[in-house]
C-alpha cells in the first residue's frame, strides 16, 4: 500500500459535537494523500459505533486507560506512515485547505524546518496564537498572573506571511515525521501541557526551525466554560509546567500564594457549584506545587477527590 503524505492525528474525549465538525472539515478541505487517526478516549460504545459508521475512512484507536494529551497522541503517532504528521485538536474548524497549504509551504522552507503552524483563531475571529516565542519560568509566572499577551507583534509572533517562530501551539501544527520520531514523539512526562512548548524548545535545541504561515488559519473553539474536571486538570497542568521549568522555588511560592488568595476569594463568594469547584481547584493546586508526584499521578489523585 502506498504511504500517505500526511498522517492526521486527532484526540477526542467522547465529544461528538466537537469531533464531527472537525472531521468534516478535514474531509472537505484536504486534497493531499493522507491517513486519519482518531484516538477515541473513553468513548461510549454507542458513540464509537456511530462514529465508525459515519467516518469509515478514519482509523479508530480506542483509549480506555487514564492518558494525557501526550500519551493519547503517541498511541496514533507510533502508527503514522506519512512524511508529515498533522496534529489537530478535535475542537477545531477548517474553512480552507489548511493541510494542503502547509504541505505546500514546506517546499519553500529551508532544510532545517521541522514544524509549521497556521494562524490559530477563536470563533469570533480574534487571534489565539500566530507564532510563539520562547517560554521560561519568568514568562510562565507572568502568564500565571495574566500578564502575557501572545498577540503582541514581536520577533517570533504576529508577523505577515511565512515567518520563523520559536515554539508550537498544540491545537494545530504540521511536523516532519522523521524529526518527530527522532524527538521521541510528545514527552509523556506532561499530561495537559506544556508538551507543545517543550517540543518546540527541543526542536530548536537540536538545530531545527519552527515556522508559521499567517495567511493560513484555523478556528479553535477552545471551550469557554469551566470543565467539571478542572479541579484535576489544572493541578496536573501546573505540575507539568513546574517540571518543564525546572521547579524554581520562587515560581512555586508565587503559584502557592496566588492560589491561597483564590481560596480566600471563593470562601467569601456565594456557594454556587462553580465557586465551590474553583475553590477546590485552588486548594488542589496548592497541594500540587510542592508535591513530588508526576502530573499524571496528580490528575488521578485529584480526580478521586
Amino acid at each position: 500500500m502506498e504511504a500517505p503524505l500526511v498522517s492526521i492525528v486527532i484526540v477526542c474525549m467522547n465529544r461528538m459535537e466537537n469531533l464531527y465538525p472537525c472531521l468534516e472539515g478535514v474531509r472537505d478541505y484536504t486534497g493531499v494523500p493522507c491517513e486519519t487517526f482518531v484516538v477515541a478516549y473513553r468513548f461510549s460504545p454507542e458513540n464509537l459505533a456511530r462514529a465508525q459508521a459515519d467516518f469509515p475512512w478514519v482509523t479508530w484507536i480506542e483509549s480506555r486507560e487514564v492518558h494525557g494529551f501526550s500519551e493519547n497522541n503517541n498511541l496514533a503517532l507510533r502508527q503514522a506512515r506519512g512524511r508529515y504528521c498533522f496534529i489537530v485538536n478535535d475542537d477545531t474548524l477548517m474553512d480552507m485547505p489548511v493541510i494542503d497549504r502547509l504541505v505546500e509551504d514546506f517546499g519553500r522552507l529551508p532544510d532545517s524546518a521541522a514544524a509549521l503552524s497556521p494562524c490559530i483563531r477563536f470563533p469570533d475571529g480574534r487571534i489565539q496564537t500566530c507564532g510563539r516565542g520562547p517560554w521560561n519560568a519568568w514568562r510562565y509566572a507572568r502568564h500565571y498572573l495574566h500578564g502575557v499577551d501572545e498577540t503582541r507583534p514581536g520577533r517570533w509572533s504576529m508577523r505577515e506571511g511565512l515567518f520563523q517562530t520559536y515554539t508550537l501551539n498544540g491545537a494545530c501544527f504540521l511536523i516532519r515525521t522523521d524529526v518527530f520520531r527522532e524527538a521521541g514523539w510528545f514527552d509523556e512526562r506532561f499530561f495537559f501541557t506544556p508538551e507543545d512548548i517543550a517540543l518546540g524548545d527541543l526542536l530548536n535545541r537540536r538545530g531545527y526551525t519552527v515556522w508559521v504561515d499567517a495567511d493560513v488559519s484555523i478556528t479553535h473553539v477552545a471551550g469557554g466554560s469551566v470543565s467539571a474536571m478542572e479541579a484535576a486538570i489544572k493541578p496536573a497542568r501546573v505540575r507539568g509546567s513546574l517540571v518543564f521549568y525546572g521547579e524554581p522555588l520562587p515560581l512555586k511560592l508565587l503559584i502557592w500564594c496566588y492560589e491561597a488568595l483564590r481560596v480566600c476569594k471563593y470562601a467569601f463568594l456565594p456557594r454556587t457549584d462553580r465557586n465551590t469547584l474553583m475553590r477546590q481547584t485552588a486548594v488542589n493546586v496548592m497541594h500540587t506545587v510542592f508535591s513530588g508526584l508526576s502530573p499524571k499521578e496528580i490528575f488521578i489523585r485529584c480526580s478521586h477527590g
